[in-house]
């Protein structure tokens, strides 16, 4: 297994590209997201836990961890590219090569596919934890000077549409206001101060 824990390793360097195409530079490697939504992961699994949810932790922390592994072998495809190929065939492929010198390759596909189409409640909760993590990380770039970053901001949508919505509604919805009240409080400085430099970006995606 050598080999796969080396490969993993890729993860650590590979940006995330979708910041990457916005011009922001030396953005976070697709494993420090991919962290962040295995810490979300385990801190909302065992919260919807306490509210009555039946939920298999320890199955949900196995599909966060796995949520992006492909990407160490394809890197972070970013959207305008996907319009020319299947992502997640490409992810499937990869991971179940890379997978296969575990022997058990079949299981951990099946959990990503569980991810990736949101077939179970731990999938689910990976899909809105890999949402929120982006949006999480979006605001701090935003805080941090970096302007145009709206269209990572429509995902909020899809959050509100997640069944999972109405339990943690007050996180989605607290992160919406914190980033209103960064605007309202960059759009004073800037009216007081207007020759305040705004960091501008190219335009891209990340799904």
């Amino acid at each position: 297994m050598l080999e796969l824990f080396l490969e993993l390793g890729n993860l650590k360097r590979l940006p995330r590209t979708g910041w990457l195409l916005r011009g922001i530079p030396n953005p976070e490697p697709i494993a420090a997201h991919s962290y962040r939504v295995a810490t979300i992961t385990l801190f909302l699994a065992d919260e919807l836990k306490s509210r009555g949810v039946e939920i298999d932790v320890e199955k949900a922390l196995k599909i966060a961890l796995l949520h992006d592994a492909g990407e160490a072998r394809i890197t972070d495809v970013p959207l305008p590219a996907q319009r020319y190929f299947n992502k997640v065939e490409g992810e499937v492929k990869a991971l179940g090569e890379m997978l296969s010198i575990t022997g058990r390759e079949g299981e951990y596909l099946s959990l990503f596919r569980e991810y990736e189409e949101e077939l179970s409640v731990e999938g689910k909760l990976v899909k809105f934890a890999d949402r929120l993590e982006m949006l999480i990380q979006a605001y701090e770039y935003e805080k941090a000077g970096f302007a145009n970053l709206d269209e990572f901001w429509r995902t909020v949508e899809k959050l509100r549409e997640s069944e999972l919505y109405e339990y943690f509604r007050d996180i989605v919805e607290g992160l919406v206001e914190r980033r209103k009240k960064l605007h309202r409080g960059l759009a004073h400085s800037h009216y007081n101060n207007p020759q305040l430099p705004v960091e501008k970006s190219s335009k891209s995606q990340m799904r």
